[in-house]
């Protein structure tokens, strides 16, 4: 699991009061309704991370409830295209499925003169799925490596091409296992890739998809197809798999509650980047729609999208960046 994450799962394994296996996340009741101000117009774009697109969506929507003249453009290729677009100007809400690396940070600070600023605005649980008539119970992470790349740093004895190979008889036995994956743009390709796969790389028959929707899609269509995207993806034509970290530990299915307790280990923040000059207030609309993220409505978002709302003390964190 990401080291931010585990940071602060003590605290929310507090707002969940213990979260006992099959019980209902709810927004920290501490969190506040937001409240409309007035003068708040205009248009903005929004680039970047294609996991986040209906989370993006479902704000706009709540937010044009109090602003319904605010137009805010929604574009997801990828995490990787949302530094440029800030850098740029071509967008004023970077939303990214992992955090923004080094090499991304020090552009945006060598055009500016201060770094970008993130907003961790929800988590989630990156999923493997399978078909929904695949019987495999579920993975070690050294076998979702072995699957899944061709260099297997996570130890696994052997490369795993055939469902035979983790078990599976009859006529799953001789199946070759096809992979469903995202592309190189993609914020969840380099999680996963940094997480599940070691640092290591990808096999070349990994089928690269432009979105997380068309992993899903191809594994519905697919009976002996195998892939990875947020959880909140998850349809009736597939299975989420339970993970174990190695050998003789215990799996842990991808669910919210999991993620809280600490025992999935792929769990991730979704962040918004933004450009806040210091010193400098920020552009009205775009403190609103950050206002309206952060607040109870917000954060219930998080919960029909099928994600993990923060916390109420991450909640006064990320609102002080913005103030």
């Amino acid at each position: 699991m990401a080291r931010g994450v585990v940071i602060i799962l003590v605290v929310l394994g507090m707002m969940a009061g213990g979260t006992a296996p099959g019980q209902t996340l709810k927004v920290d009741p501490r969190i506040p309704l937001y409240q409309q101000v007035s003068g708040i117009s205009g248009s903005a774009s929004s680039i970047g991370s294609d996991t986040m697109n209906n989370l993006m969506a479902l704000w706009l929507e709540g937010f044009r409830k109090y602003y319904p003249s605010v137009r805010i453009q929604i574009e997801g290729k990828g995490s990787s295209t949302a530094p440029p677009a800030l850098i740029e100007g071509t967008a004023q809400f970077g939303p990214m499925s992992r955090p923004m690396k080094a090499t991304e940070s020090d552009k945006f600070e060598k055009r500016f003169g201060y770094t970008p600023t993130a907003l961790r605005t929800s988590m989630d649980a990156l999923a493997v799925f399978v078909n929904k008539d695949n019987p495999i119970e579920g993975l070690l992470l050294p076998q979702v490596d072995a699957i899944f790349s061709r260099t297997r740093r996570g130890g696994y004895p052997e490369d795993i091409t055939r469902w035979g190979g983790l078990g599976l008889g009859g006529e799953w036995k001789l199946a070759s296992i096809s992979l469903y994956g995202r592309n190189s743009a993609s914020g969840t390709y380099g999680f996963f890739k940094k997480n599940a796969l070691f640092k290591g790389d990808y096999k070349d028959e990994v089928k690269e998809q432009p979105g997380s929707a068309s992993v899903v899609q191809g594994i519905t269509e697919d009976r002996y197809g195998i892939g990875y995207s947020g959880i909140g993806y998850r349809t009736s034509g597939v299975r989420v798999l339970p993970l174990a970290v190695g050998e003789g530990q215990p799996y842990s299915e991808g669910t919210m509650e999991n993620v809280l307790n600490g025992s999935y280990p792929l769990g991730r923040f979704l962040y918004i980047y933004i450009n806040r000059a210091p010193e400098k207030p920020l552009d009205p609309m775009v403190r609103e729609f950050c206002r309206f993220i952060f607040s109870k409505e917000g954060q219930e978002v998080m919960i029909k999208d099928g994600y993990m709302p923060v916390p109420y003390e991450m909640v006064k964190e990320e609102l002080a960046k913005i103030e």
